[in-house]
């Protein structure tokens, strides 16, 4: 009997001590989750395309990483910026009107997008609207409206179609003299493009990287929960709130293109920097804000400048042609939404609402 009782007591034990190192592995793995990546995760903040970077990325050699990520920034801005002398795009504005120029093929790349958005919405997003924005000047400390006189001077320099490319041989043209290409409507979203490229070749797990109003992230996060990216409220200056919604998202990036980001009052009316290529005057449709996502940092960045000049309608049309989701927010303060992103947006300010 007293045997029995043994082997008895001993299942007891056994299944006791089972049942105990269970819940210990199940707490070790939360603990895990919760902070395991704690000590190899990386933050930190840089500058360049005139905007703020900031990445955080987990897993080993994270550091370094990012710092590779912050030097392909730099590398493609000396290619893209029409600003940075001796670059691809400040090449093809110095020969325009007279020579091909040879470029390199990630900017011919990007260029052949650029000109494929500005063909498919009908000429509303145009990359060579730089005669007319250096016009308005919204990035100097004097900013003004242009005379008519001027605008009327300038228009007819806007045409994508006068920007050639030869896809094969790298090359790049523009047709006209007083032409001149800004891809300042792309370069963040392919900031993050050549920035996720850098984590993809890496040893980290997963990272976010965030340039001005673009955001890309690579992998899943290691608690497994999904990316949460704040949407920018278009009145925070006035609402004291910066977020009105977030975006909850397995991956992939996303743009903004919002009215308040660059503006300035002259004679009592507000100004901004989204310009309708068709009118060099900043467009006025009832948007003020509208973020794009998409499996293309560029691609994103493009688009979210084409639907806000196209408004509302046509916006959501161009994004259907690109397998795109978007965010379009009415100066009313309601927000209409893409089916696909209906169950990872949620308003987070009730001064917003859906639109019905």
């Amino acid at each position: 009997m007293k045997e029995r009782n043994s082997r008895i007591y001993s299942k007891k034990t056994v299944l006791c001590l089972s049942i105990i190192l269970i819940v210990l592995i199940a707490v070790i793995i939360w603990i895990w989750r919760q902070y395991g990546y704690r000590d190899s995760r990386y933050e930190t903040t840089g500058f360049a395309m005139g905007s703020f970077i900031q990445q955080t990325l987990y897993g080993e050699g994270a550091e370094d990483t990012a710092g590779e990520a912050a030097s392909s920034i730099t590398e493609l801005e000396n290619k893209i910026s029409w600003r940075v002398e001796d670059s691809d795009i400040a090449s093809i504005n110095d020969n325009a009107g007279s020579e091909w120029v040879e470029i390199d093929p990630s900017t011919t790349e990007l260029l052949a997008l650029c000109l494929q958005v500005a063909e498919d919405s009908g000429g509303a997003y145009d990359p060579t609207i730089l005669p007319i924005s250096r016009l308005w000047n919204f990035d100097s400390e004097d900013p003004q409206v242009p005379s008519p006189n001027d605008l009327e001077t300038y228009l007819p320099y806007i045409d994508y179609t006068n920007l050639r490319i030869d896809k094969t041989q790298n090359l790049a043209s523009l047709r006209n003299h007083y032409m001149a290409v800004d891809l300042g409507s792309a370069g963040k979203g392919a900031a993050c493009d050549a920035a996720v490229a850098v984590y993809k070749e890496s040893d980290i797990s997963c990272g976010i990287i965030a340039v001005g109003g673009s955001v890309g992230t690579y992998g899943q996060k290691p608690d497994g929960s999904l990316w949460e990216i704040a949407v920018r409220n278009p009145y925070s200056e006035e609402d004291g709130e910066t977020a009105m919604g977030t975006l909850s998202l397995k991956g992939g990036f996303l743009s903004t293109s919002g009215s308040y980001e660059k503006t300035f009052s002259q004679e009592g009316k507000t100004y901004h920097h989204l310009l309708d290529p068709k009118t060099g005057m900043p467009v006025e449709n009832g948007l003020v804000s509208v973020t794009i996502v998409s499996d293309s940092g560029a691609l994103s960045d493009i688009l979210s400048t084409a639907c806000f000049v196209l408004g509302e309608e046509k916006g959501m049309e161009l994004l259907e042609q690109y397998d795109a989701e978007g965010i379009f927010i009415r100066d009313d303060r309601t927000v209409r939404v893409t089916s696909g992103l209906k169950d990872s947006f949620q308003i987070v300010m009730e001064e917003f609402t859906y639109a019905e």
